[in-house]
């Protein structure tokens, strides 16, 4: 199947990447938010990042006319209708997404594939909201997503071959590298990064070490180009917390189970870089 155009339902910083390299690729794209402000505001990120782009020489200024003329703003899901791709890219709430994806099955063509970006969530239980889920797939990209070459290809239980395969051609087509997973808790990348950042806070936690100190040994001793800790407050607390809950229920093993430290600073309001404080002030 050819994907020609494609809507990215989500305008913060995670849809807003993934409708900028869509674009940079060559499809047309609709950005779509129920915020007009949300939206205007990820129209303007894009447009930021590609001019910081030509200033770096790493794309010419008519690369980025030619990326923003791909680009159109949309405030109703029913706009799908012209498209042959629905990449979801919102709150990670199963909820929210299944009724999401329920509208989308109504107004999208018979078709379109219809993606998630979700970091954790099962797609067998998204695609089951569709009258579609063989045409239901996870597409879970890493952030910022301009620059990490990474793509989750998360297969449903009802997931068709040919609906991986065009997902995975497109992957290729942005440039990014596919990596087909099985749906399972956390995917591959978070089941495994999720722990490790876990451990981390454990490790604050019990006063193993400081939370400098911990980032050090990760980054001198483990060549990681950005500590757990900082990592932690770049996705956001509560994203963390998230995650291993829905590891840790998806499981039910205790090695999964949350820092006590992580749910107080999440209650506390103090979710990382978001909100000016996590484990570090900025």
């Amino acid at each position: 199947m050819a994907i020609e155009k494609v809507m990215v339902i989500g305008a913060g910083q995670m849809g807003a990447g993934i409708a900028q390299v869509c674009a940079q690729a060559g499809f047309e794209v609709l950005l779509n938010d129920a915020n007009p402000e949300a939206l205007e505001k990820g129209m303007k990120n894009i447009e930021k990042l590609l001019t910081r782009a030509v200033e770096k020489e790493r794309i010419s200024e008519s690369d980025k006319t030619e990326t923003l003329n791909r680009l159109h703003k949309s405030e109703q899901l029913k706009d799908v209708k012209s498209c042959d791709l629905a990449i979801e890219a919102i709150v990670e709430n199963m909820d929210v997404k299944t009724k999401v994806f329920g509208e989308l099955d109504t107004f999208a063509p018979k078709h379109a594939i219809l993606a998630s970006n979700t970091s954790s969530l099962p797609i067998t239980e998204i695609a089951a909201s569709t009258e579609r889920p063989d045409q239901v797939i996870g597409m879970h990209f890493m952030n910022p997503v301009p620059v990490m070459k990474l793509v989750e290809i998360i297969r449903g239980l009802q997931t068709s071959d040919e609906t991986y395969q065009a997902i995975e051609d497109m992957t290729n087509k942005l440039s990014k590298t596919p990596v087909e997973v099985n749906d399972a808790p956390g995917f591959a990348a978070n089941r495994i990064l999720m722990p490790m950042i876990n451990e981390a806070i454990y490790a604050v936690h019990e006063g193993v070490a400081s939370v400098e100190d911990i980032d050090t040994v990760m980054k001198l001793g483990m060549n990681h180009p950005m500590g757990p800790l900082t990592l932690a407050d770049f996705i956001g607390l509560d994203t963390c917390l998230y995650i291993m809950e829905v590891l840790y229920e998806g499981f039910g093993d205790s090695k999964y189970r949350p820092c006590p430290l992580l749910r107080k600073y999440v209650k506390a309001g103090w979710l990382g870089k978001k909100s000016g404080r996590g484990f570090y002030q900025y």
